[in-house]
């Protein structure tokens, strides 16, 4: 599987994303944790769960998710 983003990216991402969180800013904690590509699997998983609508409009980064699957995967049964 190709990453979009590495690590370390990921990582600084998300040490800002929780210092807006205990500042008391959730929708800010969301979003920005939303810029961090989804992890195939779970895109997987939620595909299956929740449907490919919420994929599609829920604003997650899906790059590794079409790096690993092909970029009609989401709206493919």
């Amino acid at each position: 599987m190709a990453q979009t983003m590495t690590l370390d990216e990921k990582l600084a991402i998300g040490c800002k994303a929780v210092e807006l969180q205990k500042a008391g800013d959730e929708e800010g904690y969301i979003r920005l944790m939303k810029t961090v590509p989804l992890p195939p699997y779970l895109a997987k998983v939620l595909k299956e769960k929740v449907g490919t609508d919420y994929l599609i409009n829920s604003g997650w980064n899906l790059s590794e998710v079409e790096a690993a699957f092909g970029s009609n995967w989401v709206i493919a049964t």
